[in-house]
This record gives C-alpha cells, structure tokens and sequence, in this order.
C-alpha cells in the first residue's frame, strides 16, 4: 500500500475520531440538560462513531502491513473486517435506540430545551462536511474501511437532522407532543439500521472473496488475450484483497512449445497485467495446452 493512501486513510479516520470526541461530549451534555430523549440517542450513537473511528484506523493499520510468512496475500482483509465491525455497530446502535425510544414514548417526560436544536443544527453542518470529506477520500483510496466510515458520519448526520424535527415539533406544539422527541429517534434508529445492513454487504461479499465487478474481469482477460503465443485464456479469477486485486488465470498455448518458452509466456502475461491494471497485486498464471488452436505470431 503506497504511503500516500495510508496517510490520507489515516487523516480521514483520525479526523472523524476527534470530531465525533467532541459531538458525543457536546450531545450528551446538552441532551441531559435539555431533556431529550433523541439527543441523548444521538449522542449513543456518535459514541459507536468513536469505537468505529477506531477501528477503522486500527483496520488501515493493519491492512497496510507487508506480506509476511504467516500472510503470504498481505493484510488486506482487515479493512472488510472493519468495515463489518463498523457497520454492526450501527446495527447495534439503531435496535438501542429505537427500543429505549418506544419505552420513553409512553412516559410523562418534559420537552426539550430550546438550546438542544441550535446544537444538533451545528451537530448536523459538521456532520455533513465530515461525510463529503471522507467520502472523497475513500473513493481516492478504494477503502471499504474509510467508506464505511464516511457513511457512518452520514448516518450521524441523518439522526440529528430527525432529533432536530422532533425537537422543533415538541417545542412549538407544546406538552402534548412531548413525545415527538421519541418518535424522532426511533425514525433515526431506522435510518442508521438500514445504512448498518447496506454497508455490512459488500464487507461480507469482499471476505468471501467474492469476485469484482464483471468490466474488471473482462479487462483482465482482455489483456492476457492479447499477449504474445497466447491462444485463449480459459479461466480467470479475480480476488479483492484490500484495494489490491490477486489474479488466477488458465492460458492456453501451442501444445509444441517448450516449458522454457511457457515459462516465458507466463511471465510475460503476468507483467503486462500488472503493468496495465496497477492495482493487481500478483497473478498466479496457469498453462494449458491450446486444443485445435495455433498459437498468434508474436
């Protein structure tokens, strides 16, 4: 992993944990005072942020180290594995949320304090500028991690933005829709849940080795096609390790050629791979004997 990806993959997580530091210290204080139950909510879930900031940037820590004896493929599975931390923390935090709302929602509580929205109008600004940052930044780096990690702050700000209408409608309709704050909440723990689950998919997918996009694949093949003496390719298997990919193809050449000039081929497959899809990793290349064909001239 280039030292420039770690860097911007460290600052986008690093970023996101001092700011969500201070929202939780700022929600929670505010919501106790205040007397809201969403804001007290939305400030359990910035909590999740803080472990999930953390393990993010433990993820890209990880990910990031060399290949070594006992990982010959590299670490780069343990940014899926954040993600899918990250992404159960929100599950988690959404079913808190919403089951503390629905038993506050039939309890005498009084309405929240006028100051409690101007904090979650500030909390929902920062939230959002946090998103588009970190958003930029995974799309840059081609983190599931950082990615993960950016929606997280969406969803933040999405809680915020509900809290914040609970809030407004409990202020100006009085005592009798007091509870508007609740139903804020558990609107706000769907949200996050929803985001929870669309994230934790592609995590799992990337852990069970699913394969990239088909245009990848394709691309791969096209390449390795397209190299000197090779007939066809017969298979081609493509893996996500990370941001990096790791390939498995099956060539076929001249059944005449010699295992020196195979062994030729196959290098030669393998760097022009690497050198037209810079973020393959390694190619594992495979010969086949060529049934019924003839090799290309080179």
């Amino acid at each position: 992993m280039p030292t420039t990806r770690l860097h911007r993959s460290l600052r986008a997580a690093l970023l996101g944990l001092a700011a969500n530091v201070v929202l939780t210290t700022a929600k929670f204080t505010a919501g106790i005072l205040g007397h809201s139950h969403a804001l007290v909510a939305d400030a359990v879930e910035s909590l999740a942020d803080i472990f999930s900031s953390l393990l993010v940037w433990r993820g890209v820590v990880v990910a990031a180290e060399p290949a070594d004896e006992d990982h010959p493929y590299g670490h780069g599975k343990a940014e899926p594995l954040a993600a899918a931390g990250v992404s159960t923390m929100l599950l988690v935090a959404a079913g808190w949320i919403a089951i503390e709302s629905a038993r506050a929602m039939f309890k005498p509580h009084e309405s929240p304090a006028a100051f409690t929205l101007l904090v979650l109008l500030s909390v929902i600004g920062i939230k959002e500028g946090l998103f588009r940052f970190v958003a930029r930044e995974s799309s840059a780096v081609q983190s599931s991690a950082i990615r993960t990690d950016a929606w997280h702050h969406r969803s933040d700000a999405i809680t915020s933005l509900a809290a914040a209408i609970g809030i407004s409608v409990a202020l100006f309709g009085g005592p009798r829709f007091a509870s508007a704050d609740d139903v804020a909440a558990i609107v706000a723990a769907g949200i996050i849940g929803w985001n929870g689950w669309r994230l934790l998919r592609p995590a799992l997918s990337e852990l069970m080795d699913r394969a990239p996009s088909r245009e990848i694949v394709e691309r791969v093949r096209h390449v390795a096609e397209r190299s000197p003496e090779v007939v066809r390719v017969e298979k081609c298997r493509v893996r996500k390790m990370g941001h990096q990919l790791y390939v498995d193809i099956h060539i076929e050449v001249d059944p005449k050629m010699t295992v020196e000039r195979a062994h030729e081929v196959a290098h030669a497959v393998k760097d022009r791979v690497c050198a037209q899809l810079p973020r393959v990793r390694d190619v594992l290349v495979h010969i086949e004997p060529a049934r019924g064909g003839e090799a290309r001239p080179a």
